[in-house]
């Protein structure tokens, strides 16, 4: 079956009460998985106008949840999982070329992660995820459902990347290529990260936060017409701001934010770039 067709016949399934659903949407539904494992499918892609959402990836995974039945899954015992039987752990070989090292990671069924990949544990890749190839997901790192991760990326110990099903026509989180999760970290609500962007330890990027440019002299947020985008190159540092309210001036409070001091170059690796600017 061609995507086009996938796409199609998932669209026609979700809009259908649950109790219309059978083996016919099971079966698109199993398919929309091998897509997302091969690759093939992907919650969001790059354009030559930016990323683009592919809606109907999102309603696939959401039909997944409405089809299936909660089961036991894996070892019997204390060790044992129960949830949905349509979201197993993905099931991995040799040929896949990746690293995913012993210590209580889970990979769900429907994500893709490229040759190369190396998975730390404990992490937790999610469904519809798309990690590419020479990327490292570190230690206690969470990359949510329907995130999308470029080449060469490393998110850092403790590092979160959110997910997101619903709305079906909003951004997921998108790390590009060669960008430095750093440790602590949490990137959420459609938050793009641009390539070769370094996050020291502890940033936090939500639609709600403004970003301020030192370098540049300029701010970032989210809009009405496109997310926050950090933009490439950037290195981007914890920071704070005071708050004019009289009370909150006299109790000397500020408001933390994240602050770009810098920008890389072509020849400053990711760690030595923060470290210049954390001097």
């Amino acid at each position: 079956m061609s995507l086009q067709g996938l796409a199609e016949r998932i669209e026609a399934y979700h809009a259908l009460p649950a109790e219309s659903l059978g083996d016919e949407a099971r079966a698109a539904f199993d398919a929309l998985l091998v897509a997302l494992e091969r690759g093939e499918a992907r919650a969001a892609e790059p354009t030559p106008d930016g990323w683009r959402v592919n809606g109907w990836v999102k309603k696939g995974i959401l039909l997944g949840f409405r089809l299936g039945r909660v089961v036991e899954m894996g070892a019997s015992g204390p060790l044992g999982f129960l949830d949905k039987d349509t979201f197993p752990p993905r099931r991995m070989s040799l040929a896949d070329g990746v690293r995913v090292v012993p210590g209580g990671t889970a990979v769900r069924a429907g994500t893709y992660l490229a040759p190369g990949v190396v998975v730390m544990p404990p992490a937790y890749v999610n469904v519809g995820a798309h990690v590419e190839d020479g990327s490292m997901i570190d230690s206690h790192a969470l990359v949510g459902s329907c995130a999308q991760v470029g080449r060469r990326v490393h998110v850092s110990a403790g590092a979160m990347l959110g997910g997101v099903l619903e709305p079906v026509g909003a951004l997921p989180v998108i790390v590009e290529d060669e960008a430095l999760i750093g440790g602590n970290c949490g990137v959420y609500e459609g938050t793009i990260v641009g390539r070769r962007a370094v996050l020291g330890s502890g940033v936090i990027l939500t639609g709600a936060v403004t970003v301020y440019d030192v370098p540049r002299k300029t701010t970032y947020r989210r809009t009405a017409d496109g997310p926050l985008r950090i933009p490439e190159g950037a290195v981007v540092v914890p920071g704070s701001r005071r708050m004019a309210d009289s009370f909150a001036e006299r109790h000397g409070l500020a408001l933390a934010t994240p602050v770009i001091v810098k920008y890389r170059d072509e020849k400053t690796d990711a760690s030595a770039a923060l470290e210049d600017a954390l001097r």
